[in-house]
């Protein structure tokens, strides 16, 4: 079973922002292939599904992004979810909009939700899709830059990393995850 966890913050009021263009990559999947996610449990929203036969989850934590992996955890525990069969997707600074990185695993890099995760999982090493947001052009503080909206000029290259993550993700499908990596890392 591959499951996929999409980082961010619940409610309209963070539907938009950068800090979720994880869910944003979890919503173009379910719209891709038709799957809802209409459970709840273990804070989470999630999707019990199966693409090729093969089983799949998506899930989107409901616990505000600093404490997503109080919703991995229990989920992965009641599904037996080898860890390496879970991707996380989560916003990065370090990378322009229009831009992902796939990696085996690695640290937090100062990313809460991240953090998070490898305190409730007890290791670092699960695989991760990083989707380019950039850094403010502007003074501002990081945390409310990542609480805003796309500007209209990032718009287009943010969808491009949303599809390409998407796109990502469906590759694994089909090929181990080091080579999915050769082809979206280029």
């Amino acid at each position: 079973m591959k499951c996929f966890v999409g980082l961010g913050n619940p409610g309209n009021k963070f539907k938009q922002t950068r800090h979720n263009v994880g869910f944003m990559v979890i919503d173009e999947l379910a719209r891709r292939n038709n799957w809802k996610l209409n459970k709840r449990k273990y804070n989470g929203l999630y999707a019990h599904e199966s693409f090729n036969g093969e089983k799949v989850l998506l899930l989107e934590p409901q616990t505000y992004m600093n404490l997503s992996g109080e919703a991995l955890r229990p989920l992965m525990d009641y599904y037996d979810i080898d860890i390496s069969e879970i991707v996380v997707i989560y916003d990065d600074l370090d990378l322009p909009p229009g831009k992902i990185r796939l990696r085996q695993k690695g640290g937090h890099g100062g990313h809460n939700g991240i953090r998070n995760i490898i305190n409730h999982l007890g290791t670092k090493d699960f695989k991760r899709i990083r989707v380019g947001i950039g850094r403010p052009t502007t003074p501002k503080p990081v945390v409310d830059y990542v609480l805003e909206s796309f500007s209209k000029e990032e718009q287009e290259a943010a969808r491009t990393s949303i599809d390409k993550a998407a796109d990502s993700c469906e590759a694994w499908f089909q090929n181990p995850f080091q080579q999915v990596m050769n082809d979206f890392n280029q």
